[in-house]
């Protein structure tokens, strides 16, 4: 009788790409889309900005070194940065995600999905001016994120979309003191290396159905801003 061979128990995750977004194929559609997000930001009196900007007075670029990240950080994979530049393109030819701008009463502008969206779809880079963490530790801006964490807590970084933004801002924050505002989360914000520089980008972290709100996570491991106020 043959001998069976023996087989590994090692098991190996399969690695989760991420995935181009599909813009709507209706150009009505996206039309509105594009209108809905242009209201906001004309509302919030915020110029639309799709990449991070560096401004005289606040962080230079040179500053955004994602070598000084002391963890929470990944390095773009190849595939993965494919995706990436294949959306920029996208997006520069004025095709974007199916979202939708939609005002609340309660939360004030959210963003939801016009369109299913499939788990690891990209969203948006979240955009806007770069500053130190230190020069905006008064500020009343409730949508800042996290760019950059060093050793040297002076060099710590930080997006500021008061000024300069994209679809990024109005996506809602969960409540992370409580169960259920951690079950609403559909969307992460993952902090990369892509060529030597920080970048956080919104990822789908699950399946997402027309209509849905967007909700994300806007700590990482450093739960550096409070959420108990959020609904």
């Amino acid at each position: 009788a043959r001998r069976r061979r023996k087989r590994s128990l090692v098991m190996h995750k399969k690695k989760r790409m991420i995935l181009p977004f599909v813009p709507s194929k209706d150009g009505a559609r996206r039309l509105k889309q594009l209108e809905s997000l242009a209201t906001a930001l004309t509302t919030s009196k915020t110029e639309f900005s799709n990449e991070l900007t560096y401004m005289p007075n606040m962080a230079p670029r040179s500053s955004n070194l994602a070598r000084l990240e002391v963890g929470g950080i990944q390095v773009l994979q190849k595939e993965d940065k494919e995706s990436i530049q294949l959306c920029r393109t996208m997006q520069k030819r004025g095709e974007f995600p199916p979202l939708l701008v939609v005002f609340d009463s309660q939360e004030g502008f959210t963003v939801q999905a016009d369109g299913n969206i499939k788990d690891m779809t990209f969203l948006a880079e979240y955009s806007g001016d770069v500053d130190y963490v230190d020069n905006r530790e008064n500020d009343g801006c409730n949508c800042l994120m996290t760019l950059l964490m060093s050793a040297n807590p002076s060099q710590d970084l930080v997006i500021c979309p008061d000024k300069r933004a994209n679809i990024s801002r109005f996506f809602s924050g969960i409540n992370n003191s409580t169960p259920d505002g951690k079950k609403k989360q559909n969307v992460k914000c993952v902090r990369y290396d892509i060529d030597g520089e920080s970048h956080v980008l919104l990822v789908a972290c699950r399946n997402i159905v027309c209509g849905d709100k967007l909700y994300c996570n806007y700590n990482g491991y450093e739960n550096a801003y409070p959420t108990n106020h959020f609904v």
